[in-house]
């Protein structure tokens, strides 16, 4: 048995700690270089050593020849070196394997203190330290505090100053030069709503976005083990980068804590994602064993003296390319469908207002609400909507009423008021990305009554991401797998004339069952499809596309690929609204790109970045790879930067965001 020793750097005591340089994993600060340390409170046995730091072995990797490192060891001694430290026998890391899950049972059971024991002195099972350091330990905890108040943007201390205001977009692209000279053109209609001049005069206020390049390794300890990311973009789609939506709970990239939700993935092992299509990315993503991922991580602004600032050259649109004028976008249909309700607010006193504001419209006649006060009575009730049309107010008919009249009656009325109001359904008419289609699959069949369909399915409105059902395999047994017409991944429209579209999973499975159970069936199926060409020049077909989509044969856990989603029909979509507030002239936090463009004609708004400790960060609802499909109840459809972005800042405390959102692909 040999005596460990921890290698502690600082650890005693929380003084000088800081969490940019504190390890998220083992609570230590050391360089990222270097091994995760520890203080173990017992004898380790000598097989569970690692000949190279002579520390307990973190990570653990079995040579061919039979000998064991910590992962992080032996890569970086391979880095110099082609032989095992221990006999010399020739070695690459590829011909390593992890060890067995015993050996890293053992080493996840070995005690260990906490490291800020001057105020935590907690022992645990050193699988536990990670855990406990993120949920329980004060030390841990108070950093991470003061680190996120630090993020918050520094201008909310200089609120009411005289020319308080926000950047034009040219201020993210010329932070970011020094890191990324090769980019000094910004991508065709990139849109930064963050970034505002103030209106008080033309000298705007400058926060610099901070964005930083970072080297990230992760490392499978499974070859099919996922890394728990959720993935957008491509140069396919409007987006052009590749960048994380999301962050799997408990996985791997979440262990790991280094990788966030908005960071751009410029290159794997070595491999550019610079030009490559969304599910060549995937592809590469999904390559065994070790991960080399350089990111770009974006940490929020720093707030400049305006003094010290040269006056901007131009307004915001300096720096996106000039389209055309797009047609007006502004007009919603007047036929899409919605459903008439009716809401009774008491007041507490005759005079208390509802706090509503109501406009007319252009190109519909009637009262619609443009919005609700926050704290006012209409508010809390929380029942009516920006863009709802006002039909009635206590039996005056006001379907072609003026918000006068409407108002005179809400003045007149004693302490109860009753609305009754129609709300379209959040469905917006638009055409899928350029290179994005579908077409729909009719197949009409008689069967034997107990005869199977033999497909599994997938989804259903009830899901976290509200996707329509969706087909994850046909199997060979059944009468649609000799058809061949119908494929993994098309989205079911109906069955015998039955709507699938808009049911939950268990309502699908029901009357999928039901109707079955009949001797002719006629299934009605929408299928996606890319125009986007391989590397050879041709575009791929549908069995490629499943390949790169999710190698698994596995028909529970098969997941589509993002951009499958993107060629779906509007009424398809599923939209919601999102509300976002801010109490002064910070920046809402979030930069879009598409809109109308000579170049490329008409595009969907995708949000592409979203800044850390903004309005838009802390709601966290909004995600990359998100469409903005209307603002404030205005389709965004057939717009272009010049008139989207007056429309964000039209209300400088509050808007409201109808977005469709799809699920990144999982890697």
């Amino acid at each position: 048995m040999a005596t460990t020793e921890a290698k502690v750097a600082g650890s005693s005591s929380a003084a000088g700690l800081s969490w940019a340089r504190v390890c998220k994993e083992c609570g230590q600060q050391h360089e990222s270089s270097d091994c995760h340390l520890y203080e173990y409170q017992d004898e380790v046995d000598d097989e569970l050593v690692c000949h190279i730091c002579l520390q307990p072995l973190l990570r653990p990797m079995d040579t061919p020849c039979g000998h064991t490192y910590c992962f992080h060891c032996l890569s970086n001694f391979l880095k110099e070196q082609d032989f095992c430290p221990v006999d010399r026998q020739r070695l690459q890391l590829h011909q390593c394997r992890p060890s067995s899950l015993l050996v890293r049972n053992l080493l996840d059971k070995l005690t260990v203190m906490c490291p800020h024991s001057t105020e935590c002195q907690l022992k645990m099972q050193r699988c536990e330290l990670q855990p406990h350091l993120h949920n329980r330990c004060p030390v841990f905890r108070r950093l991470r505090e003061e680190a996120e108040k630090r993020k918050r943007p520094s201008w909310n201390e200089l609120k009411g100053r005289k020319g308080d205001g926000e950047l034009s977009a040219d201020a993210k692209h010329s932070a970011t030069l020094s890191q990324n000279p090769n980019r000094d053109q910004p991508d065709p209609g990139l849109i930064n709503p963050a970034y505002e001049e103030s209106e008080e005069d033309n000298t705007p206020l400058r926060s610099s976005l901070v964005a930083e390049s970072n080297v990230v390794e992760l490392f499978r300890e499974e070859p099919e083990e996922e890394l728990g990311l959720r993935i957008v973009g491509g140069k396919d789609t409007p987006l052009g980068n590749i960048v994380i939506q999301e962050i799997v709970r408990d996985s791997l990239a979440a262990r790991d804590g280094r990788l966030a939700p908005g960071d751009h993935i410029l290159e794997v092992n070595d491999v550019s994602l610079a030009s490559v299509p969304h599910a060549r990315a995937i592809a590469v993503l999904r390559q065994p064993s070790i991960l080399r991922l350089t990111v770009m991580q974006e940490k929020g602004f720093k707030t400049r003296d305006p003094r010290s600032d040269h006056p901007p050259s131009s307004g915001t649109a300096s720096t996106a390319s000039q389209p055309s004028h797009s047609p007006h976008g502004n007009a919603t249909s007047n036929h899409n469908q919605g459903t008439v309700l009716q809401v009774t607010l008491v007041k507490s006193q005759r005079s208390e207002p509802l706090g509503i504001k109501l406009i007319r419209k252009s190109d519909e006649s009637g009262v619609f609400i443009l919005d609700l006060l926050s704290g006012g009575l209409a508010a809390k009730d929380g029942k009516l909507r920006n863009n709802d049309k006002v039909l009635a107010i206590n039996g005056h008919d006001l379907r072609h009423g003026t918000p006068e009249s409407a108002a005179q009656i809400i003045q007149a009325s004693e302490v109860r008021v009753n609305f009754v109001y129609f709300r379209r359904r959040s469905t917006y008419i638009k055409d899928p990305p350029g290179g994005f289609s579908s077409q729909e699959k009719t197949v009409s069949m008689k069967k034997e009554p107990r005869l199977s369909l033999g497909i599994t399915i997938a989804g259903g409105r009830d899901c976290r991401s509200r996707l329509p059902v969706y087909i994850t395999s046909v199997q060979p047994v059944g009468c649609l797998h000799r058809d061949g017409t119908i494929q993994r991944g098309d989205v079911l429209l109906s069955i015998n004339g039955v709507d699938l579209t808009q049911l939950t999973y268990n309502e699908a499975v029901s009357v999928l069952k039901a109707q079955t159970a009949q001797s002719q069936v006629a299934l009605r199926v929408i299928q996606t499809l890319s125009d986007v060409p391989d590397e050879d020049g041709e575009a791929a077909n549908k069995d490629d596309m499943d390949t790169m989509e999710d190698p698994r044969d596995d028909a529970l856990n098969w997941t589509p690929l993002w951009t499958r989603w993107l060629g779906l029909p509007s009424p398809m979509h599923w939209c919601r609204d999102i509300v976002l507030q801010k109490t002064n002239n910070e920046s809402w936090g979030f930069s879009i790109v598409g809109g109308y463009e000579e170049s490329h004609g008409q595009q969907p708004f995708f949000i592409k970045t979203i800044v850390p400790g903004t309005p838009a960060h802390f709601d966290g609802r909004l995600k990359c790879g998100d469409e903005i499909v209307a603002v404030n109840g205005a389709t965004t459809v057939g717009m272009n930067n010049s008139s989207l972005i007056p429309m964000l800042k039209l209300q400088k405390n509050k808007v409201t965001l109808t977005v469709v959102s799809w699920p990144g692909s999982l890697v």
